[in-house]
């Protein structure tokens, strides 16, 4: 189905762009692999095949359920940009599997681990890890050009465009004091790190770029001012750390069958809300089944129960689950009762809400 100027659409209309964001994905890596030295060219094909390789293009659609938002109109104009955030998503894993030591992504090896056997088998001179260390984090840095020019290729006025590159310098930085906070967070004992250091690395590293940075981004794009986004913006954010509050307890094991997650976040020794409540409601004994588990790889599946049921047991679980319904409705009533966003696209961002929200993987 087409989107017509001022109709109300739904997420499933945006998806149907899908084949067309691939192909400018697509475009893209291959106008920067031709601009490329020929010998590295190899290396901008890990890039593309890692992007390629899938992902659920959800920040991607974002930008384009912004630029509908702001216009009422198809959303091809944005694409450009779209496929840019999928650029940014491309460059935040690599970077968080380096830090996070992460072997798999997206069905396949983490960029740093494939260069890193690439390395050994060549039998060239150095470490291997070193090696796909510091080739990943390059590689991860080569998505940041790739994300300016996309927002730079958008076809709108050059007003708009400049707004939306001031947005995604935003998001940057914020996203970088996220994942500083989260480092710091993941270095200190459970019990010294509070409820609200865990939202302030979901609201400026998970939130930002997950969310509110996608749709401002489409709704510059589409020509709306900055200052009339504050509602848009406050929305987003709530349903933002809601969507990182839930992925925290798919990453925990909670809702396992569904999700086919398991309990790496407990076993990585994720500081999440899960964790630092039970820490703080449990006795010395819950604590020490923590202890046992947080940031222990090694971890047998029984101790790992066992801290899970710390976290059931505590009232932890359902602790976050509250969280996670209170944020979702105060978005939900700042949505119903806001002027600033069109009455046409509040049923459109109440289903990404649930999308975000209410999921199982």
């Amino acid at each position: 189905m087409a989107v017509n100027r001022q109709s109300a659409v739904n997420l499933a209309a945006l998806y149907r762009y899908l084949p067309s964001l691939e192909r400018e994905l697509t475009r893209q890596y291959t106008l920067a692999r031709r601009e490329a030295p020929p010998s590295l060219r190899p290396l901008l094909d890990v890039n593309s095949e890692f992007t390629l390789r899938g992902g659920k293009r959800f920040r991607a659609i974002l930008v384009l359920a912004g630029y509908h938002l702001a216009t009422g109109r198809a959303p091809r104009a944005a694409l450009s940009a779209a496929a840019g955030l999928e650029h940014f998503q491309s460059w935040m894993l690599i970077h968080d599997d380096i830090i996070d030591h992460a072997e798999v992504r997206r069905g396949g090896p983490a960029v740093h681990r494939s260069l890193a056997v690439e390395h050994a088998k060549s039998g060239l001179e150095g470490a291997s890890d070193d090696y796909g260390v510091g080739m990943g984090i390059t590689l991860g840095d080569l998505e940041e050009p790739l994300t300016v020019r996309a927002i730079l290729e958008s076809k709108v006025r050059a007003t708009d465009r400049l707004a939306a590159l001031s947005e995604y310098v935003r998001m940057t930085r914020l996203t970088a004091f996220g994942q500083l906070f989260d480092i710091r967070n993941g270095t200190l004992p459970p019990g010294e790190v509070s409820e609200q250091d865990v939202l302030d690395v979901h609201r400026l590293k998970s939130a930002i770029y997950t969310v509110v940075s996608p749709l401002r981004i489409g709704a510059v794009l589409g020509g709306t001012s900055p200052a009339r986004l504050t509602d848009l913006e406050a929305v987003g954010t709530d349903l933002g750390v809601a969507f990182q509050l839930r992925d925290d307890v798919l990453g925990t094991g909670f809702d396992a069958e569904e999700s086919g997650k398991s309990s790496n976040d407990l076993i990585e020794g994720k500081r999440t809300l899960l964790v630092t409540r039970a820490w703080e409601k449990g006795s010395p004994q819950d604590r020490s089944r923590l202890e046992r588990v947080l940031g222990h790889p090694q971890a047998v599946p029984e101790d790992v129960d066992r801290a899970r049921e710390v976290i059931r047991a505590t009232g932890s679980l359902a602790y976050s689950e509250g969280r996670i319904s209170q944020l979702t409705e105060r978005a939900f009533a700042r949505l119903q009762s806001s002027r600033q966003i069109p009455a046409r696209g509040k049923p459109l961002l109440r289903e990404i809400g649930d999308r975000l929200v209410h999921r199982s993987s």
